[in-house]
């Protein structure tokens, strides 16, 4: 041997392990650090992509956890536009690791806020999940009971998992100043009204993030020692940003931080795996296929091409309960997503 690449197999290489690929079947790009078997208790929570894991999860079989169901008779569109069956709890979308290590510590010490409730024509809109109640709550007492009785099923969920899949998917939020709470929407977007005097922008750095999952991992530990976990990284583009900067390199600037956190959490904990679905939706060698027209939503092809990968390392000759009928449209699409992000496009200029 000459030198270290000598001898290095061909995924190693851009022109063999992507160029010379046919595209969307780039092969050996994930290979799991464990397994995931139909018997393991898998809590699934991120940001909106993040819903897309947890429909396939459950729907080729594995026991995905739901501390919060849907009433009997529930149809599917109504629990989801009440925050049910999404998730593994009705916590909505959880966008940045601040604001998962917030939820974690505030369901193991059952924290609610007055302060965080939000009222509009006369109702009351829960601030950290603004959108699991689509005409608000009569009372602030009522959506505070409601709020306990919701941290009491997460606490109930981070003991009973043993695989929690996590989808990173910004850096950006808002945050009160005097207590620093994160909101998933900045205030008065959906309810509320936005002051300068009580919230601030913040765009989390590297260290911040992987500090703040770091502390989750360790918090989740103290209750529940055996988690593992699965980390992905959104290839939603930012609908829009405070930043200050074009929402291009924003969204470049998010994805990166993002991208890197999962990287060093990979090589220093050895109960962490990352599967790429970042780099399987968006990576040149898709030709920018797996985006719809707007070049932000995700196709219903780009998500099953990931899922395609994700179930061939852990469900290999498996297929979902269901299969579409033939010649059907494919489904899981962005448009199939409960997001309160994409409200910001209201407020583009055209």
């Amino acid at each position: 041997m000459t030198n270290p690449y000598e001898n290095l197999p061909a995924d190693r290489f851009w022109r063999s392990g992507v160029a010379a690929q046919t595209p969307f079947t780039v092969q050996d790009i994930y290979a799991k650090r464990f397994s995931l078997t139909k018997t393991d208790r898998v809590a699934v929570a991120g940001s909106c992509f993040a819903q897309h894991v947890g429909r396939n999860l459950r729907e080729r079989g594995f026991a995905v956890v739901d501390v919060e169901p849907p009433l009997a008779g529930m149809s599917e569109a109504t629990a989801h536009s009440f925050g049910l069956s999404i998730y593994s709890a009705r916590y909505g979308n959880i966008y940045t690791a601040r604001q998962l290590l917030q939820l974690v510590e505030d369901a193991l010490a059952g924290t609610v806020r007055s302060e965080d409730f939000f009222e509009k024509d006369g109702r009351f809109y829960d601030g950290i999940r603004p959108n699991i109640e689509p005409g608000g709550f009569a009372s602030l007492e009522e959506a505070m009971m409601l709020r306990r009785a919701h941290l009491a099923q997460v606490k109930q969920m981070l003991g009973a998992m043993d695989v929690f899949v996590f989808t990173f998917g910004l850096t950006e939020a808002w945050r009160r100043k005097k207590t620093g709470t994160i909101y998933p929407v900045c205030p008065g977007v959906i309810a509320g009204e936005f002051s300068d005097a009580e919230f601030e922008f913040v765009n989390f750095n590297y260290e911040q993030t992987k500090g703040d999952f770091e502390k989750v991992m360790k918090v989740i530990a103290a209750v529940n020692p055996r988690v593992k976990y699965i980390t992905t990284v959104s290839p939603v583009p930012l609908t829009a940003t405070a930043s200050g900067n074009h929402v291009l390199p924003a969204t470049t600037y998010s994805k990166s931080v993002l991208r890197a956190v999962c990287g060093m959490l990979y090589e220093e904990n050895p109960q962490l795996d990352y599967f790429p679905s970042y780099e399987l939706v968006s990576a040149p060698f898709t030709m920018g296929q797996f985006f719809e027209k707007n070049m932000r939503s995700v196709t219903p092809e780009g998500v099953g091409n990931a899922m395609r990968v994700f179930f061939e390392a852990h469900d290999p000759g498996g297929t979902p309960k269901a299969e579409p009928a033939q010649g059907a449209a494919p489904e899981g699409g962005e448009d199939d997503l409960v997001c309160e992000e994409i409200l910001l496009e209201a407020f583009a200029k055209d």
